[in-house]
């Protein structure tokens, strides 16, 4: 018979962990991110650098780390009634996703830029929302409506004095109660419906004028909206068909009697990433609204919202390859196999030092684009690159993003695709940006459009690319390619998709050259622009890339 002494041995520790990579938390997003220190400082945000500094290290650390993955854990919740029977059409989360909220507006992610519109204020908001896009990015959604609703209000002054003050507040009140009683409030947007999805120009809902009708009047909308963002936010900026035409209104949550306005949420949408923001179908049952901008000009109101939103989807989509190349190249910095450290395999550096070239590309368009918005006011050909840029960038950007994360988590193997790892997040969240606010046939067609009636657009455009001529011979052959391509009209809408992802690699690769790193900026024009193919996928790199200082500028060191 086993003694006691013989059976407790048999219940220690069968094995010692080894090889395996710490925890990445506790790092500085800011301070360890050298692409993005150096994009701050050329685009004019280098007056950011402490508080940039000081966010990257709050956003780095543990405790933020956390509140994103129980945000992702624990998703919203419709209540539709009270315990009475009371209608009140609310959304609960979790309290990790109010915390989250609450340190966004706090830090100005949603109004600094627009408070302080100083040079820089665009690139150093971009750089604050990229970094807290890699701790969550669902509940960045809300943050960038209601960023990205200040230009559109603007077009109906009187409206525009009575929300705009506590949309730029910095304070955070996620309770369901009249603006009047709020110091801070929040915006939603509510485009497409059922029948028309993009084609918003099919939209059934009716606005019925409640006096003599026009900009900033009151209005009852009826119908369903398909598709409503953030359904918890204080008001939202939907289209709705006027008797003139689509417009676009201001539908606020509570009437200005302090009665419930009847939005009914008819449930939340169950998506597969961006879980921890909500998503919502609703009926709206005679609601109150405010006409914004000109009667049947709704679209061209509400793009005043869209073009910054799509904006935001491109920082968000740089922020995620950001993280899926900390997140690789951190456990292939730690992780031995065949005898080597996985980063300093030749195969597995092709792929790293690929996917760190994709994320650096991302980030110089995002953030010229940035730069562009400062100026934007006073320059009308900084204008037309955030018309056209915009478009380009949301397209590729956001659609390289997918094949990106997945091989990032390859890189990581098993581990990398179970759930206490954030790479499946990461993967989910993917594809949101390229699908919302604009696919990428919307982003192709809304590029030809600019193309057409922005007159000087393409001009423009090329002149861009252009500041890099004679740098590099790879960018020089390849913009002259580009150049027959843009002035060649036939077929232009069915080619649209290879023009565009032309004038985003040919844009990339002029950022690149003229203001990036020297090794990267050689391995992207000799991979993407030489005659190879653009990335079907990633570690097809030419020979003679550095990839060993490549890798090493783009790995993190937690604390």
């Amino acid at each position: 018979m086993m003694d006691t002494q013989s059976e407790n041995m048999f219940m220690a520790e069968t094995h010692k962990v080894e090889n395996q990579p710490p925890p990445l938390q506790d790092y500085n997003l800011y301070l360890q991110d050298q692409a993005l220190r150096e994009a701050v400082a050329r685009e004019g945000a280098g007056w950011a650098e402490n508080e940039l500094n000081a966010f990257g290290i709050l956003t780095g650390s543990r405790e933020m780390i956390e509140l994103g993955f129980q945000a992702n854990e624990n998703k919203p919740v419709l209540y539709t009634h009270d315990n009475y029977g009371h209608r009140i059409d609310e959304v609960r989360f979790h309290p990790a996703y109010h915390r989250l909220m609450q340190i966004s507006l706090e830090n100005g992610l949603h109004s600094a830029h627009w408070s302080d519109p100083k040079a820089g204020a665009q690139v150093a908001r971009a750089a604050k929302f990229y970094m807290q896009s890699q701790v969550d990015a669902a509940h960045c959604c809300p943050v960038t409506m209601t960023s990205a609703v200040i230009p559109a209000l603007l077009q109906q002054p009187e409206i525009a004095e009575h929300w705009i003050p506590k949309i730029l507040a910095r304070h955070y009140d996620y309770r369901n109660i009249p603006i009047e009683q709020k110091q801070g409030i929040t915006i939603g947007m509510a485009m497409t419906e059922k029948q028309g999805g993009s084609d918003v120009r099919t939209n059934t809902l009716r606005a019925y004028p409640l006096g003599s009708g026009g900009p900033g009047q009151a209005y009852e909308l009826v119908g369903h909206k398909y598709f409503v963002s953030a359904p918890m936010s204080d008001a939202f900026l939907v289209l709705a068909q006027a008797p003139g035409g689509l417009s676009c209104f201001l539908l606020p949550r509570w009437r200005p009697d302090g009665s419930r306005n009847p939005l009914q949420i008819q449930r939340l949408k169950n998506k597969m990433g961006n879980v921890a923001n909500a998503s919502c179908e609703t009926e709206l049952r005679g609601a109150y609204a405010q006409m914004v901008g000109d009667e049947g000009r709704g679209v061209t109101t509400i793009l005043k919202m869209v073009t910054m939103t799509r904006f935001d989807c491109m920082i968000g989509s740089s922020a995620g390859m950001r993280q899926a190349v900390a997140q690789a190249s951190h456990h292939c910095a730690h992780r031995t196999a065949f005898g080597k450290r996985l980063s300093e395999q030749p195969l597995m550096q092709n792929v790293l030092t690929d996917l760190i070239i994709e994320h650096e590309a991302a980030l110089a368009l995002t953030m010229r684009i940035a730069s562009a918005l400062d100026r934007s006011e006073h320059s009308d050909s900084e204008k037309l690159l955030v018309r056209i840029g915009t478009a380009v960038g949301k397209y590729w950007i956001c659609k390289r993003t997918p094949a990106h994360a997945y091989e990032a988590m390859e890189c990581i193997g098993g581990s990398g695709v179970m759930e206490d790892c954030i790479m499946p997040r990461l993967f989910r969240e993917s594809p949101v940006n390229s699908i919302w606010e604009g696919s990428g046939n919307v982003q192709c067609l809304d590029m030809l459009r600019a193309m057409r009636r922005n007159q000087g657009s393409v001009e423009i455009f090329t002149a861009e690319v252009q500041q890099a001529a004679g740098a590099n011979k790879h960018l020089d052959q390849y913009v002259a390619q580009l150049g027959r391509e843009l002035a060649d009209p036939a077929d232009i809408e069915y080619r649209a998709r290879g023009v565009v992802e032309k004038m985003a690699l040919a844009l990339q690769g002029s950022l690149l050259v003229r203001y990036g790193n020297p090794a990267v900026a050689d391995a992207f024009c000799a991979s993407r622009l030489a005659g190879r193919s653009s990335g079907l996928t990633y570690g097809n790199l030419p020979r003679a890339v550095d990839c060993a200082a490549i890798i090493k500028r783009a790995t993190p060191v937690p604390g």
